[in-house]
């Protein structure tokens, strides 16, 4: 599975519905304060800034695998929490953490069996593994008129071989890996979250339909963004469904 590049500029400017969908999240993460936090896939440090303000004695570690986004992260959080490029399946921290958060993020992952050992190896004894990604379901739509679109002879050549850089994976099968990788108190389930975006073209090429812009270029991508918008009934909605998933890590002694 190839991994997709972003517009780090754009996810920032128009990534508002990531944002509101990812607070939902953290609510969920219950803190003291002063705690040590892995935010697991960054982006451009939105959430992160969230998670900072909620550990005002504490500290983050927010991981990403794309520079553009960290870039924007770094100056986003001028220094309040630790940045730091890496792959989530090869994740190795100095010191096991207390808490990780992700959003958005794990859906980019192709071998969910590794990301959930790394993550628990990542984890203090006691520690929780509170996140959202897309899951089954997600964009169903909006992938089918785009798959069906791939087929038309303007762009056929250029999805040739193309496999989709997505792994939208269901609760069941979640929950199993958790804990095969050794979790306990795993809750994974679905939620709908429909969003209509203010600028659906924008939207669509930078986010939802991004990997298959960059596989088409600027010019026929943004052609080809444009008719999956003309195909789909008014106004544009990206039916997003996430994945939810809460878990821990035992404690020492259990």
């Amino acid at each position: 599975m190839t991994r997709r590049g972003w517009d780090a500029g754009s996810y920032d400017r128009i990534g508002g519905p990531m944002t509101e969908m990812a607070v939902a999240v953290l609510d969920r993460l219950e803190l003291r304060g002063d705690e040590t936090v892995l935010d697991a896939g960054c982006g451009t440090g939105r959430v992160t800034e969230l998670l900072v303000e909620r550990l005002p004695r504490g500290r983050v570690i927010a991981v990403d695998a794309d520079e553009g986004m960290l870039a924007l992260a770094r100056e986003r959080l001028d220094g309040r929490a630790e940045v730091r490029r890496a792959d989530l399946l090869e994740l190795a921290l100095d010191e096991p953490v207390d808490a990780i958060l992700s959003t958005a993020t794990f859906h980019w992952v192709a071998d969910h069996d590794r990301l959930f050992e790394r993550l628990y190896a990542a984890l203090r004894p006691g520690g929780r593994l509170v996140a959202q990604c897309g899951g089954e379901g997600n964009i169903a739509e909006l992938r089918a008129v785009g798959d069906l679109l791939a087929t038309a002879p303007a762009f056929a050549p250029a999805f040739e071989g193309w496999r989709p850089p997505w792994h939208y994976a269901g609760p069941d099968e979640t929950a199993r890996r958790l804990h095969a990788a050794g979790f306990t108190d795993v809750r994974t389930w679905l939620r709908p979250w429909p969003v209509v975006p203010e600028d659906p073209v924008e939207y669509l090429s930078t986010i939802v339909l991004g990997a298959q812009v960059e596989r088409l270029g600027p010019e026929l991508g943004e052609r080809y963004v444009r008719e999956v918008v003309e195909r789909v009934e008014q106004p544009v909605a990206v039916g997003y469904v996430r994945l939810e998933i809460d878990a821990r890590r035992p404690d020492a002694a259990a």
